[in-house]
């Protein structure tokens, strides 16, 4: 028996997550164009962006890979503040802009000033964060 006749087809179905609790989330995706801000580390390492899109009520952190672990652990906070605005019924958009706007220091981490833009799709974005 080959190796392709044991494989089980069910691992190569997508899986898709839905979470029944906790707190509410913005969508991880969407077809539209999306807003976003960099985010970088105190030496000024870009880390990944946080971006946006209303129609389909999403938000999210992208971290940039070739930044290391730093872009995927933090992310962590920045999704946190995301969850924060969703909570109070903020629609993305308006999240990231008092996210720029405010532009605090998150752990180590800051908005890149001058950054806040828009790309003309979520995986226009994910190439830019070197998903391509």
């Amino acid at each position: 028996m080959s190796n392709e006749d044991r494989r089980n087809p069910r691992f190569d179905e997508d899986l898709h997550f839905e979470r029944s609790d906790g707190p509410p989330d913005y969508a991880y995706r969407t077809d539209g164009p999306v807003r976003y801000f960099a985010v970088a580390d105190d030496t000024g390492t870009v880390l990944g962006y946080v971006w946006g899109n209303d129609q389909d009520d999403a938000a999210a952190w992208e971290p940039r890979p070739a930044a290391g672990p730093k872009a995927f652990n933090g992310g962590f906070l920045w999704d946190m503040k995301l969850r924060e605005f969703k909570a109070r019924g903020a629609a993305p958009t308006v999240a990231l802009t008092e996210m720029f706007r405010d532009s605090g220091d998150i752990e180590s981490s800051r908005v890149v000033p001058g950054s806040l833009a828009e790309a003309p799709t979520l995986a226009a974005l994910k190439e830019l964060a070197g998903k391509g």
